[in-house]
């Protein structure tokens, strides 16, 4: 089921899975700290080799560590990039379901310093991880550059350390273009850009809060866009590099919602990754009307199985929705997926662990219907 030897495979997963119940008692443990660093690195080893031997039965062809050393899918990686500083943030993040609203003010990166590349973020996690697979191919997620940005914006960036803008887009893309070699020299051969922005920024609302900060809300996806691209110029060509974009994924709700139209044109045609992890669950997500402009030779991952909720999907009804998606973007540059990861941050999301494992078997099983 895989596009020859190399990802993204027909049946793919975003990266983050349900975390067990050891492991979550560990964590408290350790901030209470009952239970020491190596302590808890040997009951988080143990679970990921056990989770990393479920992902090969259930079929997967990649797997992950589930970002079971992870707090959150995002934050541990950028407080690790050097300059970068934890501050006090009055910008409050909003999530919302069918059922509640979530809001609450954590604390945000700050560019203190000039960026620069202590080590390689998450390259010990990775090794482990490699060490663990036995038929698939380890996949390492990685935040996009984007992330490091959007939240705070310009103002998230010490005008003393970068009175020119222009320097920081540049040693954020550098920072990234080093991190991208040092994971590919521990054998990354599978890189994902996780990344809100480009999906939050179709979102009226989304922009409307974008320019109140002193943003672009025009062009801030074009900006985006020359950073990634130039964060991967010198990808090597047997490393696979995607994006996954979604609305936000917390606790089963969302920040954002709206069709790609707005950043599809460039996103498609301009930016130079392997393939796109796409939201396409429910219709927050809207039509595969901008899949159009995905140029040939480039995959698309359509995540219509929802992360967020435990009912399982129809599977007949994914394989009528691939055939829609097809009249838009050829059958075989199409993949599926769900639409994010079971557990973005440590909480996890609405659904048990035999829930989240009968999804992902499912989608195995479509693809192989659907692909052969």
């Amino acid at each position: 089921m895989s596009l020859g030897n190399k990802p993204p495979f027909r049946a793919d997963h975003v990266g983050s899975l349900l975390r067990p119940t050891e492991l979550m008692q560990a964590r408290e443990q350790h901030a209470a700290e009952e239970i020491d660093d190596p302590k808890l690195k040997e009951i988080e080893d143990r679970a990921i080799t056990e989770v990393v031997a479920a992902q090969e039965r259930t079929g997967l062809a990649a797997a992950t560590d589930g970002e079971f050393r992870r707090a959150s899918w995002h934050m541990d990686f950028i407080y690790q990039l050097g300059g970068i500083t934890r501050v006090d943030s009055d910008l409050a993040v909003k999530f919302r379901n069918e059922h509640r609203s979530i809001e609450f003010t954590p604390s945000a990166p700050y560019v203190a310093e000039k960026l620069h590349l202590a080590y390689p973020i998450f390259g010990e996690h990775f090794s482990y991880l490699a060490e663990q697979v036995r038929t698939a191919v380890p996949k390492l997620t990685i935040p996009s550059p984007s992330m490091v940005h959007y939240r705070g914006g310009q103002a998230a960036i010490d005008p003393d350390v970068y009175p020119d803008i222009e320097e920081f887009w540049h040693d954020l893309s550098a920072v990234y273009a080093e991190q991208l070699a040092a994971v590919y020299e521990l054998g990354c051969r599978y890189l994902q850009l996780d990344d809100v922005s480009l999906a939050y920024l179709n979102d009226p609302e989304q922009r409307r809060e974008l320019a109140e900060r002193g943003g672009d809300p025009d062009t801030q996806h074009l900006r985006y866009i020359r950073q990634i691209n130039a964060a991967i110029a010198d990808k090597p060509s047997d490393m696979t590099v995607t994006t996954h974009m979604c609305r936000g994924n917390f606790r089963s709700s969302w920040a954002a919602e709206g069709s790609y139209d707005f950043v599809a044109e460039a996103l498609f045609s301009e930016l130079d990754v392997d393939g796109f992890f796409l939201e396409y669950d429910d219709a927050r997500s809207g039509g595969f009307e901008p899949l159009r402009y995905v140029p040939e030779g480039k995959y698309v991952v359509l995540g219509l199985v929802t992360s967020k909720s435990g009912e399982l999907e129809d599977p007949d009804a994914i394989k009528r929705r691939i055939e829609e998606a097809s009249k838009f973007v050829p059958l075989d540059q199409i993949c599926i997926s769900p639409q994010c990861g079971f557990s973005s941050t440590v909480e996890g999301n609405d659904l048990t662990h035999d829930q989240q494992w009968a999804k992902l078997r499912m989608l195995i099983d479509v693809a192989e219907d659907v692909w052969g």
